[in-house]
């Protein structure tokens, strides 16, 4: 059964994670970072950033910077927003209500005012394949996921957001947060890069990817257990778990909530009235880790 759970997850992950509106031509193209159903009280930015890795030679992200970014001369602390598979960088914004949510916390001063980055985790073979964030099916995402974007992501998406934003470029100032596929990605970069980020929205992670074997994989994505042990002796500020009741996730997150756990790894797990999606699901869970960042002790 363990064997077959894999193929049986990656069918259903095709009406799930990000896209489900199959009759509509925006499932091709990750298209405009504003909906037209919402004008975004904050600055909305698209920004294209060199890639240092096999694929496309540039990739673009959508950053969300509070209203008074360019005044205030602050410097800010940043959300990492992961799609999941068949997404890219404006499903957070089409499906996520991203700015509803961080302008409703902020204007109540429940959320700390920060960046939030929305980068394209896919795979590209090059900027032809990559054409505008081309669509992808859930096998092409799923099987794709092999390490490439993975470990270029701290010098081509964080490296290049604090090059070009007023950012704290600390630990304790930065947070990540994916659903499914890019949950998974966000606790490996947390168990690869300890000294990174200080707050996980861990969201229905997809435990089970099974991206290419290749030695860039094996390197990035391996020995999950042992390296979360480095991780947590200096643990994050805030690690934060989340599945649906009816989430085809659940199972996998409920094993990492025991193991961390047994562990003694501070963290917290909230079961939402959810499936793997993102109504009462993923979006409300931004919601309650945006109003956890940056704010723990």
């Amino acid at each position: 059964m363990r064997r077959i759970l894999p193929l049986i997850l990656t069918v259903l992950l095709s009406s799930s994670c990000g896209i489900v509106r199959f009759g509509s031509s925006e499932l091709f193209t990750a298209g405009p970072a504003i909906r037209q159903d919402y004008t975004p009280k904050g600055i909305v930015e698209e920004r294209f950033y060199p890639c240092s890795v096999p694929g496309p030679s540039q990739r673009r992200l959508i950053a969300y910077l509070p209203a008074d970014y360019y005044t205030s001369g602050k410097d800010y602390p940043v959300i990492y927003l992961l799609h999941g598979a068949r997404g890219y960088e404006t499903s957070w914004v089409r499906f996520g209500e991203v700015y509803h949510t961080a302008d409703s916390l902020w204007a109540q001063g429940k959320a700390v005012p920060c960046i939030i980055v929305m980068p394209n985790v896919n795979q590209y073979n090059d900027d032809r394949d990559y054409g505008e964030s081309r669509f992808k099916n859930a096998f092409e995402s799923i099987f794709e996921v092999d390490g490439i974007v993975e470990s270029a992501f701290m010098d081509d998406v964080v490296g290049y957001v604090d090059s070009v934003y007023r950012t704290v470029p600390q630990k304790s100032h930065r947070a990540i947060a994916g659903l499914s596929i890019g949950a998974y990605q966000a606790i490996y970069f947390g168990t690869n890069y300890p000294d990174a980020f200080d707050y996980f929205g861990i969201m229905s992670p997809y435990m089970w990817c099974l991206g290419h074997p290749s030695i860039t994989r094996h390197r990035f994505f391996s020995h999950m257990r042992r390296r979360m042990k480095v991780q947590f002796q200096d643990p994050p500020k805030g690690y934060y778990l989340y599945a649906g009741t009816w989430d085809m996730a659940r199972p996998s997150t409920e094993r990492l909530d025991r193991f961390m756990t047994r562990k003694g790894f501070p963290h917290v797990y909230t079961v939402y009235p959810s499936s793997h999606d993102w109504p009462t699901g993923w979006k409300e869970e931004f919601k309650d880790f945006l109003q956890h960042a940056f704010q723990e002790p």
